[in-house]
């Protein structure tokens, strides 16, 4: 195992999503989580850390039979010809309810924390890795869509089935995310974990191809490494959508908008002495603004 973490980060990332449903809620009939005050879609921080479990889990192959693995994921068990889905007292008992050993092996609880449940009490781990809820930068809209199925609703009925689905036709979605070395410390979340969370963002984004959520396209990822216990706090509050003449409801591409980084480079350069490195990656397509000129790219080297 790597080094653990001992300094701190802070995480800007964006992604776009286009014709599709970023964050059904279950309690309203899987709507999009949408803020009704200023028009702006939401995502949960659990939707993020999904999409990154998911991604360790179906393309890195962390499914526990190389030593990597992610606790918190559907497993099932066996009584007699039954199937069922283990609640989390039995998955902490395919480690023998070891903490350490599930903190050796199950990279999401190095990173994201959690609740283990033994038999006779539970342990907490506070994650390092910690997202606020997502945002979308642009004001957008829910569509609703009708359309029938492929069966019946019951035998001998002539009619197939209904159903609705709701979408955004389209938004730029923004988190901020935080790594604490101290949580660290006592989650033993590692650099190589950390290297493992950047790539799970990227391309675990891009590989939402189910059929709500086909259509999100991973923009920009900010990785800000400090010299010391220090953050600067609100990235995506730093950061807003340029649109030209074009209204904001209308956008539906990534080249109908610039994204004007102004006022976060500004205090990335107020706090320059702070800052050990900055890691950039961002789509090709991405259009930055940086008082009222165009850049390719945010680093340390151009504060």
């Amino acid at each position: 195992m790597s080094e653990i973490i001992s300094k701190r980060s802070e995480i800007l990332f964006l992604y776009d999503i286009e014709n599709a449903n970023p964050n059904g809620d279950p309690l309203n009939e899987n709507r999009p989580r949408f803020d009704t005050e200023d028009s702006t879609v939401l995502v949960t921080d659990v939707r993020l850390k999904r999409t990154i479990r998911d991604y360790w889990y179906e393309y890195k192959g962390f499914n526990g039979t190389n030593g990597k693995d992610v606790f918190v994921r559907e497993t099932t068990y066996n009584e007699g010809d039954k199937e069922y889905i283990k609640d989390g007292k039995r998955r902490a008992k395919d480690f023998n309810e070891q903490v350490e050993n599930i903190l050796n092996t199950c990279i999401d609880i190095r990173t994201f924390g959690g609740v283990i449940p033994l038999s006779n009490a539970s342990i907490t781990r506070i994650g390092p890795v910690q997202f606020q809820m997502g945002r979308s930068l642009n004001k957008t809209e829910i569509i609703e869509e009708q359309g029938t199925g492929a069966f019946a609703s019951g035998d001998k009925k002539a009619q197939a089935t209904f159903r609705t689905e709701y979408k955004i036709p389209y938004a730029v979605i923004g988190f901020n995310g935080i790594i604490n070395e101290k949580s660290a410390q006592y989650s033993l979340m590692t650099k190589d974990d950390k290297e493992l969370l950047k790539h799970g963002i990227w391309e675990g984004t891009k590989s939402l191809i189910s059929r709500s959520k086909f259509g999100q396209t991973p923009l920009l990822l900010l990785v800000i490494d400090y010299s010391e216990p220090f953050y600067i706090g609100s990235l995506r509050q730093r950061i807003k959508l340029d649109t030209g003449d074009m209204n904001e409801m209308q956008i539906r591409n990534v080249k109908d908008y610039k994204i004007d980084v102004t006022e976060l480079l500004n205090e990335l350069k107020a706090n320059k002495n702070k800052i050990e490195s900055i890691e950039f990656k961002a789509d090709s397509r991405l259009q930055l603004v940086y008082n009222g000129q165009t850049i390719t790219k945010i680093s340390k080297d151009e504060l």
